[in-house]
């Protein structure tokens, strides 16, 4: 399937989306978000990073800031943080620059403020951005990368076919949960204490009952 311009949704939430279904939908649909900690210092982190006007060259590797990206397939589109350009000696799945001759292979890079995630919210961010340029190029992007500026660690990822499969698989549903436009009940889990919007969400009692439930019991006095 090919999704219009008018169809497309931002690709990074795909990151919140393999987080919690629900966290997506009330972010991205229901339009709502309260900041904590935690993204306030991962935006603050981006700030250092998102300058699309800033180019580094270090070693022969040129790394490009926010690169504008999107993909059709996927029915995404965004930036990525950083993409590196790497010299390449063949023209097979490489690019060219106008500032800089000759071929290179492009590795999406995403800065994480934390620390490595016991899910797949950061691969799969990472390679909805290698689909993305993959897309735009016509290239194969095997890798690419997340950089955790908590742990100053970076980390290689392989853009394997599990994990294309399972990107292409959380943006699918993403559209189908956005045109339905039904936001999933709460799940109840260990990770819902760092969650940006738990109090919005409350998710120990949307686990519990719905809407029209709680209101009844809480709001609404029966007359008779």
């Amino acid at each position: 399937m090919v999704y219009s311009e008018d169809e497309m949704l931002m690709l990074s939430g795909i990151q919140h989306y393999v987080f919690c279904p629900r966290q997506w939908a009330l972010i991205h649909i229901e339009q709502q978000w309260e900041e904590n900690r935690l993204t306030a210092e991962g935006e603050l982190l981006h700030q250092n990073v998102d300058n699309p006007a800033y180019r580094q060259k270090n070693g022969g590797v040129v790394t490009l800031r926010r690169v504008a990206i999107a993909s059709r397939e996927l029915g995404l589109t965004g930036f990525s943080d950083a993409v590196e350009l790497l010299p390449s000696n063949e023209s097979t799945n490489a690019v060219r620059h106008p500032k800089y001759p000759g071929y290179w292979k492009l590795v999406p890079v995403e800065y994480k403020r934390g620390h490595v995630k016991p899910d797949k919210r950061d691969e799969v961010q990472v390679a909805a951005q290698a689909l993305c340029l993959e897309e735009i190029y016509h290239i194969c992007v095997p890798t690419g990368a997340i950089y955790y500026g908590e742990e100053h660690t970076r980390r290689t990822i392989a853009i394997d076919e599990p994990l294309r499969q399972f990107t292409r698989q959380c943006a699918e549903e993403m559209h189908q949960i956005y045109q339905c436009g039904i936001t999933p009940r709460a799940e109840y889990k260990a990770h819902c204490q760092s969650c940006s919007i738990k109090d919005v969400c409350m998710p120990k009692l949307s686990s519990r009952c719905t809407v029209e439930a709680y209101l009844k019991t809480n709001l609404y006095e029966e007359t008779t």
